[in-house]
């Protein structure tokens, strides 16, 4: 069957269509990307704006048409932190189900590290062992630690590469004292939770998903995309270490121009390597892999696991 699975995010609105069966590989067939940065259209009082809800509903039915153009059998719709922190989120789920007809949940921060774990462990199979899941998104970093497909430990943090760009990096290069006070507080809140997964034992694999492990990844060397998904591909702490100092003095339009960096993310890739270096430092993660499967995927694979498989009533 052809399935889409269409993510409303803090950056982007994501349609994946897929063509998917119980048992099987998810294969991609279409994708459709809208850059809304939902994040980025939230008033002070922390509502989104109409504006903001006008845009993403706009964007919710172009993204529905694809998904009727392209044949889906169903679409798997959800939204992350921007919508679930909105003050104002039960407006625009009323207001995009009138206007669209589309019933929008809402993920929790909880389920959203452990369908991104799902389907990280689907990816790498059992073999890897007791896997640790990292996670940034634009509004939060999720975390994961497990040995079978539900993970022992999982937390989300509000410490999205988006989010943190809009609260604390207001300048073009970030002002140095702002990159400082905004190392504290990523480390501050990482600390917190690193106890609840340390008690779990040691992972046997680290895995960073999400975009900006993938860029931050391959400014550093990794594959490019164009390689293929199942070129291995790894993030070093070292690496970042080095590569951190530097983001911090580039301006977004040099940022842009570094392989794999796409313009509509550059400006955020600093906060997101502060969060990324901070997680590995303080779970002592010398290395992480990454996986090309995360919170999508895991959407799917949790969908069909509830479907019959051939032969059952």
């Amino acid at each position: 069957m052809r399935l889409g699975v269409l993510d409303v995010g803090s950056n982007t609105v994501h349609l994946l269509v897929v063509d998917a069966h119980p048992g099987a590989r998810p294969l991609p067939a279409h994708s459709h990307k809208t850059e809304l940065r939902l994040a980025q259209l939230i008033d002070d009082d922390g509502a989104i704006s109409d504006k903001g809800i006008d845009r993403l509903v706009a964007v919710l039915q172009d993204a529905l048409q694809a998904a009727e153009d392209k044949g889906c059998e169903d679409v798997l719709p959800f939204a992350t932190s921007a919508v679930r922190e909105a003050a104002n989120a039960d407006t625009v789920l009323a207001r995009v189900q009138k206007e669209t007809g589309l019933t929008l949940p809402v993920l929790t921060g909880d389920e959203e590290a452990r369908l991104t774990f799902l389907a990280a462990r689907r990816w790498f199979g059992w073999s890897a062992g007791k896997l640790l899941v990292l996670d940034i998104g634009g509004g939060s970093l999720e975390i994961a630690l497990g040995l079978d497909e539900e993970p022992d430990a999982a937390a989300s943090l509000p410490l999205g590469a988006g989010r943190l760009t809009t609260a604390w990096l207001p300048g073009d290069p970030p002002d140095p004292t702002d990159v400082r006070a905004l190392r504290r507080h990523v480390r501050a809140q990482i600390a917190r939770i690193v106890g609840d997964f340390v008690r779990q034992g040691s992972p046997d694999h680290v895995v960073g998903t999400s975009k900006t492990f993938k860029q931050l990844a391959r400014i550093a060397g990794a594959a490019r995309s164009t390689e293929g998904l199942y070129v291995q591909r790894a993030l070093s702490r070292r690496a970042l270490e080095d590569w951190v100092p530097r983001l911090a003095t580039m301006t977004t339009a040099q940022r842009s121009q570094l392989p794999g960096v796409s313009e509509g993310r550059a400006h955020q890739l600093l906060a997101g390597a502060l969060v990324a270096e901070g997680a590995m430092d303080l779970f002592g993660v010398d290395e992480l892999e990454i996986c090309p499967w995360a919170l999508r995927e895991g959407v799917i694979l949790r969908r069909l696991d509830h479907l019959p498989t051939p032969g059952e009533s």
